[in-house]
C-alpha cells in the first residue's frame, strides 16, 4: 500500500513538472531579434492603414521612444495603452492614456502616439495600440 501512494505520488509530480515546462516557454509576444522592437502577437486594425503595416508601426515607435528617467531609476516597466482616433482624411485626434505604467511611461508613449502618420481609411476609426516599456 505505502509503495502504491509513494508511486502515485512520484507519477502525478511528474506529470505536474513536464505541464508546467511545456506551458512556461509560449511567449506573449514577440521581440524582433535585429532591433530588440517589441510586437504583439495579435493583429492591430489601425496599423493596415499605417505605411508598411504593424511592423513598421512598432518599428517607428521604438525608434522613437524614450525611457523617462524615473522610470528607468525606479525600473519600472509594463505596458501602456493609447487610445485615439483616426479621422477620415489620415489625421488623428482624442488622444487618451487608458492603462499606464507609471513614472512618466503614460506621457512618453502618448507622445510617440501622436508622432504616427496614417494613410487615409476614408472613414473614421476608433484604435488603441499597446506600446511596452521593458529594461
Amino acid at each position: 500500500m505505502r509503495t502504491k501512494i509513494s508511486f502515485l505520488f512520484i507519477l502525478f509530480a511528474f506529470l505536474a513538472v513536464t505541464a508546467n515546462a511545456q506551458s512556461g516557454g509560449k511567449a506573449t509576444a514577440q521581440a524582433s531579434a535585429e532591433d530588440n522592437t517589441w510586437v504583439p502577437d495579435k493583429a492591430i486594425p489601425v496599423a493596415d492603414f499605417y505605411e508598411g503595416g504593424q511592423e513598421a508601426m512598432y518599428k517607428a515607435i521604438y525608434k522613437e521612444l524614450q525611457y523617462p528617467m524615473l522610470a528607468k531609476r525606479n525600473r519600472v516597466q509594463g505596458d501602456c495603452i493609447i487610445s485615439f482616433t483616426v479621422n477620415p482624411d489620415g489625421s488623428t485626434t482624442n488622444f487618451k492614456v487608458l492603462r499606464n505604467a507609471g513614472a512618466g511611461t503614460g506621457e512618453e508613449a502618448l507622445r510617440v502616439a501622436k508622432l504616427l502618420k496614417f494613410k487615409a481609411p476614408g472613414f473614421g476609426v476608433d484604435a488603441s495600440i499597446p506600446i511596452v516599456f521593458k529594461l
